[in-house]
């Protein structure tokens, strides 16, 4: 199975990237998931080659004029762990990174 790059969007890509980039990795810690992160502001996401994106559900219009092979996932909140592992583990499973 190749290895998982799971990419942190923000607008400037450093500060609220950052703390969400450190919060998937503690959710991936608990769910015993080995990834490969990075962060980065929403210029460049499009230009990268991530498995999955997370970002703030407020740049959804944004990322809609995107052509991406990645999985967008959309938070409220970007730096909780718990809405991180629930909407990560669905596609951790359809991915086949997790049992079902």
């Amino acid at each position: 199975m190749k290895p998982l790059s799971i990419l942190a969007v923000c607008g400037a890509g450093l500060g609220s990237s950052f703390a969400c980039e450190m919060s998937i990795e503690a959710a991936l810690k608990d769910l015993g998931v080995n990834a490969s992160l990075a962060h980065c502001d929403i210029s460049s996401a499009a230009s990268t080659r991530a498995d999955i994106i997370m970002t703030g559900s407020n740049f959804k219009s944004q990322f809609e004029n995107y052509t991406l092979d990645a999985t967008i996932i959309y938070l409220k909140r970007l730096i909780d762990k718990n809405e991180i592992k629930q909407k990560l583990i669905p596609i951790l499973v359809a991915k086949g990174y997790l049992p079902a």
